[in-house]
C-alpha cells in the first residue's frame, strides 16, 4: 500500500485578500486526489490567529465574504463545505504529525511577500511557490518594477510615493506628478494584489481620492502612466529554474479596467482562451513571461500579466507568485487549455516544491 503524502493547505490570513485566499484553499482541498494525498487545513484568521483544526474547517466551509450572504465568493452552502472538510480529512490533525509539503494559499501581504516563506524556510519545510527574495520583490509593486528595468524588460513608467508623504504635502505632490504623468493615470497600493485598492484617475480632481484609497492598504504607493489602447494578456509559468510557460489568454473587462469584483465576482468580463493573437505577439507575451520569472527570482508557480498595444508591442504589468486558485482563476484555466489538467497542476507544484527544497539542502551551513 503506497503510504499517502502529507499535504499542509495554508489560507486565510490578514489581508485585505482574505477572501480570495480562502475560496483558492477551497477549490485546490476538493480537486486533491484523497488516494494520494493526506491533507491538514492550517487556516489563518483576519487578526493573524493560527487556527484550531475546527475552527480552520469551519472557515474553509462557510468559504464566503463576511457580511451579507449576497456577495457570496464561493458558491458553497455550509453543509456542503462541511462535508467537503470532513472528507479529505482536514476536521482533524493529528498530534506530532510532521508535514512532507505545506501548500501556501496565502494571497498578498503576509502571506505572499515572503513573511511565511521566511518562517517556512527557519522550519526547514519543503512548500510551494516562490522563495523569501522572489516573494518580497514580486509583491512590491516598486521593487518588482526596479528589477524588471534592470533586466531590460519593458513596462509603463511609474513612481513611487510613500503614504506619510502624501499625507502632508499632497498639493505639492500631485503637481509633481502632473508634470510627469498625464490623466488617466492608475493609482495603486504597492504590496497588494486582485486589483484591491487600485483606481483609474481620469482628471486631477480624481486624484486625491485615489490616492486616500491606495493609503488605507499600504505606506508606498504607486502612481503608473495609463498603457493606452492596448489588450490586457495573462500567461501563466510553472517551474523552477527552467520553468515552462502556458498558451497565453486575454482578459476583456466589462469596466475600465480588470478590478476586484470582475475577478471573483459576478461579471460580464470575458477570458479568452487562448487569445486572438499574431504568432509574434503570442511568443513575445511567453517570452516576457519567463524572463520576468526568473528576474524576480521566481519559483514554483506564477501568473504573469501583460499589455499588447496597438503598435505591436508587449509591456508587463506585473507578476503574482500565488495566482488565484478559485474555480474562476486564470492561472489554472491556461494550464487546463494548454494540457495540464488542474489535479495534474496540483500534483507537478507539490513536485517541484519537494526539488526546490531537496536543492536548498545541499548547500552547507558550515565553513
Amino acid at each position: 500500500m503506497t503510504k499517502k503524502i502529507k499535504v499542509g493547505v495554508l489560507f486565510g490570513g490578514r489581508s485585505a485578500e482574505h477572501e480570495v485566499s480562502v475560496a483558492s484553499a477551497h477549490s485546490l482541498v476538493e480537486a486533491l486526489d484523497q488516494d494520494k494525498y493526506e491533507v491538514t487545513l492550517i487556516g489563518i484568521d483576519r487578526e493573524g490567529r493560527w487556527l484550531l483544526p475546527g475552527e480552520t474547517a469551519k472557515m474553509l466551509a462557510a468559504g464566503r465574504v463576511e457580511g451579507d450572504d449576497s456577495t457570496s465568493l464561493v458558491a458553497l452552502d455550509y453543509n456542503g463545505g462541511r462535508d467537503l472538510v470532513t472528507r479529505m480529512g482536514g476536521s482533524q490533525v493529528n498530534s506530532g504529525h510532521k508535514l512532507d509539503v505545506l501548500f501556501p494559499l496565502l494571497h498578498g501581504p503576509f502571506g505572499e511577500d515572503g513573511t511565511v516563506q521566511g518562517f517556512l524556510e527557519l522550519a526547514d519545510v519543503a512548500y510551494v511557490g516562490s522563495g523569501v527574495l522572489g516573494a518580497a520583490v514580486a509583491m512590491d509593486k516598486d521593487m518588482m518594477k526596479r528589477v524588471l528595468k534592470a533586466a531590460g524588460i519593458p513596462q509603463v513608467a511609474h513612481v513611487a510615493v510613500l503614504r506619510s508623504r502624501w499625507r502632508v504635502e499632497a498639493s505639492m505632490l500631485q503637481e509633481e506628478i502632473e508634470r510627469d504623468f498625464a490623466y488617466p493615470l492608475f493609482v495603486k497600493p504597492a504590496n497588494l494584489g486582485s486589483s484591491v485598492g487600485i483606481s483609474k484617475v481620469h482628471e486631477r480632481a480624481e486624484f486625491p481620492t485615489a490616492m486616500d484609497t491606495a493609503a488605507r492598504y499600504d505606506r508606498k504607493i504607486i502612481i503608473e502612466e495609463n498603457a493606452g489602447d492596448s489588450r490586457e494578456l495573462e500567461c501563466s509559468v510553472l517551474g523552477n529554474e527552467n520553468p515552462i510557460v502556458s498558451i497565453v489568454g486575454e482578459v476583456r473587462p466589462d469596466s475600465e479596467f480588470y478590478d476586484y469584483d470582475a475577478k471573483y465576482k459576478d461579471s460580464d468580463s470575458e477570458l479568452i482562451i487562448p487569445a486572438n493573437l499574431d504568432e509574434a505577439t503570442t511568443a513575445r507575451a511567453q517570452e516576457l513571461a519567463v524572463q520576468t520569472f526568473l528576474a524576480v527570482d521566481a519559483a514554483g508557480m506564477a501568473r504573469v500579466d501583460l499589455f499588447a498595444r496597438d503598435d505591436g508591442s508587449v509591456l508587463v504589468n506585473e507578476i503574482n507568485t500565488i495566482p488565484g486558485f478559485t474555480p474562476i482563476s486564470m492561472y489554472p484555466k491556461l494550464w487546463a487549455a494548454s494540457g495540464i489538467s488542474y489535479p495534474e497542476l496540483i500534483d507537478r507544484l507539490l513536485e517541484l516544491a519537494v526539488e526546490r527544497h531537496r536543492d536548498r539542502r545541499d548547500s552547507t551551513t558550515s565553513v
